[in-house]
């Protein structure tokens, strides 16, 4: 796969999960979702989060997670830039904001991709 971002930081790791793509295919599936232009990059709010993921489920966003609607239950969520309600209803649930270069294979063998 070209790696199409000038950003160095999101080029470096989407080019990581590339590699580790190789041995399990979320990790590519993630890389894909993060070598989008901007313009096509995901953008998911967390009423969409709560409708598909279960309680203290771990959910990756390769994009922007948004603040509309509401959370309800403890979620993990993984994502490459959150908007302030959003951080702020995620935590308010009891869930956790995850960087996306958080995540390792022990945590990625269990996700739900959205985006």
């Amino acid at each position: 796969m070209k790696v199409r971002n000038k950003n160095p930081s999101l080029k470096k790791l989407v080019e990581e999960f590339n590699r580790k793509g190789h041995e399990k295919g979320v990790w590519r599936v993630i890389a894909e979702g993060l070598n989008r232009p901007r313009r096509r990059r995901c953008e998911v709010d967390i009423s969409r989060i709560e409708k598909f993921a279960m309680a203290k489920e771990t959910v990756v966003v390769p994009g922007i997670v948004l603040g509309k609607g509401e959370v309800t239950k403890p979620l993990n969520v993984a994502a490459l830039k959150f908007s302030a309600s959003a951080k702020m209803k995620i935590e308010k649930a009891g869930g956790r904001c995850m960087d996306i270069s958080e995540l390792d294979d022990k945590t990625v063998s269990k996700v739900r991709i959205m985006g």
